[in-house]
């Protein structure tokens, strides 16, 4: 009796002490599940290279990184870039976003307190407003802030001297940032979106560091759902986790990821159900199109920047949805789509 007991506490402390480190181990790699390397990044080849090129050669120079601007759809990884690439020059990074920097006296706090080669990234950057917006333009260029004391004929302007930084801006809607603005950035990067090559890497990448295990058609078809973007891919990966542990599932297979994708609404295609509704409103309330994007908007109860930004790329992208000149149009591809789920 006193061996079985010994024998019986030594497993629940065998037990105890598993679930400790997977707990840990889960932790570490939800951390991890963003590239902290350029070369740990998956695809962006042309990218990569071009500022692996920039660095490379501002370090020979012993000079600071050239500013530069990412634009391209949310979620396609202009923010792991610009953690990346601090990683990589091994400094700071200070992180903020457009709304948030409301007043000239916000931005100018921040700039001071920059370090030598620290970086700035600067998330929805074309939401900065004029006046702000203006105070970067001699920091970007000239490496100073002008700051105007008092007002009147009495203003008096006072430059001061910041360290040398770089500007890391990121958006979605590049066409929002004046031409000012655009010209002093060093290098600017359009991302579009993964292959779906690219997109199976990321997710097998992502299943190594969360030990899930997958078979390879689930994998592909996972892929094809994500939208060619690395978030949604990710998130979709993770909603695909909870319904294999709901049922005790030791392996994601095609009838997991089937069960997982209709009970959020998503087809074959990765679109959900305000995609459909998009596509249903164009089809049956205006003929196929055209129509103009405000009154889409509204039709669908969705803000316009939400429809530009997160749905109509991946729209057009599939070919279901084409802009004209007189508005949104369904292609052919999109009549079918439309006709195949809700009937002629």
């Amino acid at each position: 009796m006193i061996k079985s007991s010994k024998k019986t506490e030594e497993k629940n402390s065998i037990k105890k002490s598993r679930v400790v480190v997977s707990s840990k181990e889960v932790v570490e790699a939800e951390q991890k599940i963003r590239p902290s390397k350029i070369d740990e990044m998956i695809g962006r080849k042309q990218e990569k290279r071009a500022i692996k090129m920039m660095i490379n050669s501002a370090k020979k120079r012993g000079e600071v990184l050239d500013h530069i601007l990412f634009y391209g759809p949310p979620g396609l990884g202009k923010t792991t870039f610009a953690l990346a690439i601090a990683n990589e020059v091994g400094c700071s990074i200070r992180v903020t976003s457009g709304p948030a920097i409301e007043r000239q006296g916000d931005l100018a706090a921040i700039l001071t307190n920059l370090k030598a080669n620290d970086i700035l990234f600067v998330d929805e950057i074309h939401r900065l407003s004029r006046v702000v917006e203006e105070i970067l333009y001699p920091a970007m260029e000239d490496r100073a802030l002008d700051i105007v004391m008092g007002k009147g004929p009495s203003a008096k302007t006072i430059r001061l001297s910041l360290e040398p930084f770089t500007l890391i801006g990121a958006t979605t809607q590049v066409g929002k940032i004046s031409a000012p603005m655009r010209d002093r950035f060093g290098l600017i990067q359009r991302l579009d979106f993964f292959d779906n090559e690219d997109m199976v890497e990321i997710l097998k990448r992502a299943c190594l560091l969360w030990s899930i295990r997958i078979d390879e058609e689930a994998l592909l078809m996972l892929s094809v759902a994500s939208r060619g973007t690395a978030r949604v891919g990710l998130r979709l990966l993770r909603r695909v986790r909870d319904y294999l542990e709901s049922i005790n599932g030791k392996e994601v297979s095609t009838d997991i990821v089937e069960k997982t994708m209709k009970l959020l609404g998503i087809d074959d295609l990765g679109l959900e159900n305000i995609d459909r509704e998009i596509l249903r409103v164009v089809y049956f309330n205006f003929n196929g199109g055209p129509v103009g994007v405000s009154t889409l908007a509204a039709s669908v109860s969705e803000e316009i920047s939400t429809l530009l930004d997160v749905h109509e790329p991946y729209l057009m992208k599939c070919g279901l949805l084409k802009r004209t000149s007189r508005g949104r149009v369904l292609t052919e591809k999109g009549i079918r789509y439309v006709e195949s789920i809700y009937g002629e």
